[in-house]
């Protein structure tokens, strides 16, 4: 197994890819503690994680709270002895930042996604890190999207908040890497079961009456194999970014856009 007696700390489990990740890192062996801001949403994954024979904690936490989540890293060091890994997966409602364009989008909504998703991340592994450096070892990772790459309408924030993980991605490897941290990310585009996929296509579908099938065959034809990605092809990735054989990846975010973008 590539995560054997790891331990796992996800952000957002109670969310489409964080869910996925967090089962995929418990199937390949790790003591996964998922947390998410709705309790009842990380304790069905949870459940399920459990009933398939791994182990799995959940726990309400608020990844924008700082105190949040630094007593329950304490409580996750005192359980298991240590953190392996911080996945970062949060979100924030998308009905609050995308479909409009940015000549209409006020400068508080523009600056919300900025706001969270850098501010999560941020905390996340600021205070994971803290930890894995008194162990000279461990991973800290997050996803992003096509969108920190690309201009895209109708996305307010979203994209530049995508930019600015990926630029702390490599900034925090930088300075961790010399303590044995590694640091990387994933960027998928367009995973069907997700919500900011159907978020993305809802003002277009009221402003040209695109349909559903249709939005999805319009990504899809942009990729190489003409298909969008599977969530679970996504944790299979992470669960081995954050394995021992993915050692030598750090400070980099692995393009998991199907050849929508060109590296």
């Amino acid at each position: 197994m590539l995560l054997q007696d790891k331990v796992a700390v996800v952000y957002g489990a109670g969310g489409a890819i964080g869910s996925a990740v967090a089962q995929a890192f418990a199937g390949e062996g790790a003591t996964v503690y998922l947390t998410g801001h709705d309790q009842a949403g990380v304790d069905v994954v949870a459940k399920e994680i459990v009933a398939a024979g791994h182990h799995a904690e959940a726990a309400q936490v608020d990844a924008l709270d700082e105190r949040a989540v630094d007593d329950h890293l304490e409580h996750v060091v005192a359980t298991s002895g240590r953190v392996d890994i911080s996945f970062n997966a949060i979100g924030i409602p998308d009905a609050d930042i995308l479909g409009l364009p940015l000549t209409e989008v006020d400068v508080a909504q523009f600056a919300l996604p900025l706001a969270a998703y850098t501010t999560s991340y941020f905390l996340t592994a600021r205070l994971a890190a803290r930890r894995m450096v008194a162990a000279g070892s461990g991973v800290i990772m997050t996803v992003s999207a096509l969108h920190s790459r690309i201009g895209i309408p109708l996305v307010g924030g979203f994209g530049p908040a995508q930019a600015a993980k990926e630029a702390l991605t490599r900034a925090l490897s930088a300075e961790l890497a010399p303590h044995g941290i590694r640091v990387v990310g994933l960027r998928p585009q367009a995973i069907p079961t997700t919500r900011t996929i159907r978020q993305a296509w809802e003002p277009r579908a009221a402003a040209s009456g695109t349909t559903w099938e249709q939005w999805q065959d319009l990504l899809a034809s942009r990729t190489h194999p003409r298909r969008l990605m599977r969530i679970e092809e996504v944790a299979n990735v992470a669960a081995f970014l954050a394995s021992d054989r993915a050692s030598g990846m750090t400070g980099t975010t692995v393009n998991l856009t199907m050849g929508s973008l060109d590296d």
